[in-house]
């Protein structure tokens, strides 16, 4: 196992050997460098498409109640209590928005700062448990993976969910295993799992207590530890991500951590409106989602002599993560994307773990690993070269009635401008799989990887500087440019039939709005009571003939691109509005 390490230090600790003066100044200025491509990359067109339903309006919508209403202290969404979430997210929003402004880019630069800290974190982990290069080569799976890329340009709140609960398994297993900074390694596990607590609820501990029962089965039961270090690591969990649950019952707010207890416990046993799934949803999400190294990450499993235990242990620890996380969310009902993301810090790390083993000569480029990377890779690129061709046939698709959805025909429909050099983004991939399976047939591993992992980085950014914004266009663009018309109007703003918080992030709707009491302002008395202002609906276009029927007071504004959008006046007469 000589390629763990570089030739002239086989045997020697890599900590003695990244400590020599030369290597200290060259690891910081690897550090810049990273940090300077992850801003660089992460940073630039954040607000470049509009926030997309449910998620990100979600949690933007909650940071601009809590601005708007003073209250920082509880999650609000339609200014009543919400109990879904605890607050850290938010609180970095609001921030975030305290300095650039209630907009896009404020919703989303938290994570673009989580995703240049995420690499520095990895790079230097890899570096403590290995050796540089390994660091440097986990940064690149993990940054050039699709969906882990993409999350960082997002404004949901798992980035850092997932980061919080990787740092504290890792301090967690250098706890375990190291002997002078031991209790210091244990308060940062559990700082860790308790801000990951306080960013998404009590299945950060769960997910922590899950892993560590697996690994103490794995190692029958034989744990060294002093009987007061359990105690300190509850004490400091419970103080870190209690926190905002002890603020709320001296508030006289004790009935939201029940609220939120039987939400979480709803969530993981009943299937949420919309996010069904098959039984292996999330093996095919992390399989094509973190391209390519979900590849590397199935050789990664294959079992090594690793020098030292610590590298064993650490190597079991993300093994064991990664399949809590898969087995946990294959179990709950509600299935949604970003559930199994924090698998992806384990995944990458086994990649890694194949790319130094094989461009050290130990392993090679299988037959199947160039198999499964075309299959994949050639997918996912002619998906997005596919997309410009299905807008320029979108009339003759939607004559021939492939789609028999009415709202998603008006999507289709709807007026987005493709030029056709889009379709390159999609050859950028297909080259470098190409070029991966050229050098690999010549054993030129490095050149492999690069090829490869450099054309997916660049594929990635394209399709979300490009392609992104042109797939809102036709999802939800619509919708939300009439909220935003509506945003200087004293006015009520709902919508009808579907579910969004979009009409009250981009409709700027502020507490004041409900005059009369939130739960006497339902949609039921806006349609039938004796309203004091004017009301505006949006409603998907297949409800349009049941509204139009059951609420005679409704006026058609217009419809655009598979949305219908109604006013009724506050008076009895219907009034006549133009688009």
């Amino acid at each position: 196992m000589a390629g763990w390490l570089p030739k002239k230090f086989h045997g020697e600790n890599p900590n003695a050997i990244m400590n020599h003066p030369t290597n200290i100044k060259t690891d910081r200025w690897l550090q810049l460098l990273i940090a300077a491509v992850a801003a660089l990359v992460f940073i630039p067109f954040l607000g470049g498409v509009h926030l997309f339903d449910w998620d990100e309006i979600n949690f933007a919508e909650s940071a601009r109640e809590m601005i708007s209403s003073g209250d920082y202290l509880t999650v609000q969404i339609g200014f009543q209590p919400f109990w879904e979430k605890p607050p850290l997210f938010i609180w970095m929003q609001v921030l975030s928005m305290k300095i650039f402004g209630i907009n896009e880019f404020a919703a989303r630069f938290p994570n673009a700062i989580c995703g240049i800290i995420t690499l520095l974190v990895l790079y230097n982990f890899g570096k403590k448990l290995i050796n540089r290069r390994f660091g440097l080569l986990w940064v690149m799976a993990y940054a050039a993976s699709i969906l882990p890329f993409f999350y960082f340009k997002s404004g949901i709140i798992d980035p850092w969910f997932n980061l919080f609960i990787f740092i504290g398994v890792s301090c967690f297993v250098f706890y375990l295993q190291q002997g002078t900074l031991k209790i210091w390694n244990l308060v940062l596990s559990a700082t860790f799992v308790g801000l990951a607590i306080m960013t998404k609820g009590p299945v950060a501990l769960l997910i922590f207590l899950l892993a560590f029962g697996v690994n103490l089965v794995l190692n029958r039961f034989r744990l060294r530890i002093k009987w007061y270090e359990p105690i300190v690591f509850a004490l400091v969990v419970a103080v870190v991500g209690g926190f905002w649950f002890i603020l709320q019952i001296i508030n006289g707010k004790a009935y939201l951590i029940q609220d939120f207890i039987v939400y979480q416990i709803r969530l993981f046993t009943t299937k949420d409106s919309g996010h069904g799934g098959f039984l292996l949803y999330h093996v095919v999400i992390l399989l094509v989602g973190v391209f390519p190294a979900s590849v590397f990450a199935i050789a990664g499993h294959r079992s090594t002599l690793l020098p030292y235990l610590i590298q064993r242990k650490y190597r079991q620890w993300m093994i064991i993560l990664l399949w809590v996380v898969l087995i946990l969310y294959t179990l709950v009902s509600t299935k949604i994307i970003h559930y199994s993301s924090l698998a992806y810090f384990p995944l990458t790390f086994l990649a890694a773990m194949s790319l130094q083993l094989i461009t050290d000569g130990e392993w090679v480029i299988r037959r199947w690993m160039k198999w499964l990377t075309a299959t994949i890779g050639l997918i996912i690129a002619f998906i997005v070269m596919a997309l410009p061709l299905i807008h320029w046939l979108k009339y003759k698709i939607i004559e021939a009635d492939f789609i028999r959805d009415p709202f998603a025909k008006g999507n289709l429909a709807a007026d987005v401008m493709w030029s056709g050099w889009e379709m390159i983004i999609g050859l950028v991939l297909v080259s470098g799989i190409i070029f991966f399976i050229l050098y690999a047939k010549k054993r030129s591993t490095r050149h492999a990887f690069a090829s490869l992992f450099g054309s997916s980085f660049l594929f990635v950014i394209l399709t979300i500087v490009v392609v992104t914004p042109k797939i809102e266009g036709y999802s939800q663009r619509a919708a939300i440019e009439f909220f935003k018309s509506l945003s200087h109007k004293d006015v009520y703003v709902e919508t009808l039939g579907y579910k969004s918080y979009a009409h009250w992030f981009y409709g700027k709707v502020q507490p004041h709005i409900w005059d009369r009491a939130p739960e006497i302002v339902s949609n039921e008395w806006l349609l039938n009571g004796k309203i004091d202002k004017d009301a505006y609906f949006s409603a998907k276009i297949h409800h349009k003939e049941k509204y139009m029927n059951q609420q005679p007071e409704l006026q058609i504004l217009y419809e655009k691109n598979g949305f219908v959008f109604f006013v009724r006046p506050r008076n009895s007469e219907i009034i006549t509005t133009q688009q």
